[in-house]
């Protein structure tokens, strides 16, 4: 199922711009159709990926930004899935092509963050997990990341080192790109330098919240080919799917909760299976990947990523790393962007901005970052309380 295509895409860079986000949605369109050669009234459907952060506008974003950019009377739907809200609606905007509804689509997510961590919604809502977690807990985000990077430091022997050297990896990696917010160079000492923010991640080892936006393009590859656009890069797989009965890694605020007590197990942990289930659909598998852009709220978080996308088995990620195969040059550099660490958190706009990243990948348009011969590539990502979403394009 190969028939949808990214004919164009486009960010708005990251920053802390502190502007309304819908000015980094309509920068991120506008470029997205440039690079398409397509305009806004050949746009059919508008997918807008949700941000609960900036009042209704944000609830409704497919509207808002159709009304930014001039209503045309297209087709519009509004997705929200936390971290994964921009593949979710790239899913349906491609769903929009693949039913026959239209022929050209557009999914676009942008956000504005406050200072500080991201917290739940004001006022008292109890059956909130997420507001539940800050009131219960006391878990912010760090402290969500702390307790994976010890959980994975007691299952595998991983060390603060090991996290230090994946940040150090991805800021060389991002020094050169003019969407992220952060092109500094920093050495393994320069990270263990840093403050300690949730015991053992430091404060360069942390994703910072963000304010920017990503677009993406979606045709038929018929409506591609009869308009001349060469450069279209085939939406291989998208994945969204849920975690499986029992879960065995659980999930804040359910810590005291363990399913897995009266049932085994399921054979691929929610993680795990994000990937997997693009890997089917497209009938491609991690061997076949160029690279990969993973989801890096914190460094810790990545080795993660490189055993639950099946680059390696559990447990040899750190090892992955200090062979330098997850580098630019390496077997299957990962985050070449520069990841998260290097753009922060945009929430509705990070899935989108990685499609975008691996994109100019397959195209060989990432510069000094390009990874030569890039022809597969996959994207990871994990939002809160059982959302996850990973895309898989290829040339």
């Amino acid at each position: 199922m190969s028939d949808v295509v990214v004919a164009g895409v486009g960010m708005h860079p990251w920053g802390k711009w502190g502007r309304n986000f819908v000015e980094y949605g309509v920068v991120a369109i506008r470029a997205a159709l440039a690079d398409a050669g397509v305009s806004w009234r050949d746009v059919q459907f508008v997918s807008g990926a949700d941000t609960v952060r900036n009042g209704y506008p944000g609830y409704v974003s497919g509207a808002t930004f159709a009304q930014a950019m001039g209503w045309t009377g297209a087709r519009v739907a509004s997705s929200y899935a936390a971290c994964a809200s921009g593949a979710t609606a790239l899913e349906v905007a491609r769903a929009e092509i693949l039913a026959g509804r239209c022929e050209v689509a557009i999914a676009v997510g942008a956000d504005t963050t406050a200072k500080g961590f991201l917290a739940p919604n004001a006022g008292e809502r109890p059956d909130d997990p997420d507001w539940l977690r800050f009131r219960l807990l006391g878990a912010t985000n760090p402290t969500y990341f702390a307790l994976y990077a010890r959980r994975r430091m007691a299952l595998y022997g991983a060390t603060e080192h090991d996290f230090a050297a994946v940040r150090a990896k991805n800021a060389r990696h991002g020094l050169d790109n003019p969407n992220a917010r952060y092109r500094k160079d920093f050495t393994v000492e320069d990270v263990l330098a840093s403050a300690m923010v949730a015991d053992p991640l430091r404060l360069l080892e942390i994703c910072a919240t963000s304010d920017g936006g990503a677009a993406v393009v979606v045709t038929s590859a018929d409506w591609a080919a009869r308009h001349g656009i060469d450069h279209a890069v085939s939406i291989r797989a998208i994945s969204t799917v849920t975690p499986a009965f029992p879960q065995t890694v659980i999930e804040m605020p359910n810590f005291s909760t363990d399913s897995a007590v009266a049932v085994s197990g399921p054979v691929t942990p929610f993680k795990a299976s994000i990937a997997a289930a693009a890997y089917e659909e497209s009938g491609l598998g991690p061997e076949d990947l160029s690279l990969a852009e993973v989801y890096d709220l914190s460094s810790a978080l990545e080795l993660d990523w490189y055993e639950d996308i099946g680059l390696c088995k559990a447990g040899e990620g750190e090892r992955l790393l200090h062979d330098g195969d997850t580098t630019i040059g390496g077997r299957i550099p990962v985050n070449p962007s520069g990841g998260l660490a290097c753009f922060g958190e945009a929430v509705p706009a990070q899935a989108l901005a990685q499609v975008c990243e691996v994109t100019w990948q397959l195209r060989g348009q990432a510069g000094s970052r390009q990874v030569e011969g890039a022809r597969v590539g996959i994207t990871a990502n994990q939002g809160l309380f059982g959302h996850g979403s990973s895309v898989l394009l290829s040339v």
